[in-house]
């Protein structure tokens, strides 16, 4: 029977999976064209879920960022802040991020690495743990990684359906 983590790290892979396949598909040129006015970018929607899954899990891991732990905070060289994951970004933030497809594979890769290592062997009653108490109920370990998931699916499908806008224009 598969743990409570065995479970959240097979649903991450499949976001891995989904990164992948999204960058190999879409046009090196083309990862930080929108796929209409407004939209949000392959490259911005790949590198927000990935800061999403990197600042969230290593606050309620305690560990530093891999985004700045790992360099690639300078390497990617955005004009954001280093605690910067693209939440309120405007249009013009959006546009801003310029990456390339192997920068972009090799955080989010290194990110997923992180997460992997930080759930194996996580037992079930971790995830009572209270990672976060400045919200009523205070926010616990199995809460946290819930919402991770919500959100870096939603954004991992909003980058597919983008890719696919920009290979058919």
């Amino acid at each position: 029977m598969a743990t409570s983590a065995e479970l959240v790290r097979d649903t991450f892979s499949r976001v891995r999976e989904t990164v992948g396949s999204v960058l190999d598909e879409t046009p090196e040129d083309r990862l930080a064209d929108p796929p209409a006015p407004g939209a949000n970018t392959v490259a911005w929607l790949t590198w927000h879920l990935t800061r999403i899954l990197d600042d969230h899990t290593a606050r309620a891991f305690d560990r530093e960022q891999v985004w700045t732990a790992g360099g690639w905070y300078d390497r990617f060289g955005l004009p954001f802040a280093p605690d910067d994951h693209g939440y309120g970004h405007t249009y013009d933030d959006v546009l801003a991020v310029r990456v390339a497809a192997a920068d972009l594979r090799g955080y989010h890769d290194a990110v997923q690495d992180a997460v992997g290592a930080m759930l194996d062997g996580l037992p079930d009653d971790e995830l009572d743990r209270v990672v976060d108490d400045s919200w009523d109920p205070p926010v616990t370990l199995a809460v946290r990684l819930v919402s991770v998931v919500n959100d870096i699916t939603q954004h991992a499908g909003q980058a597919a359906y983008a890719a696919g806008i920009i290979a058919r224009a």
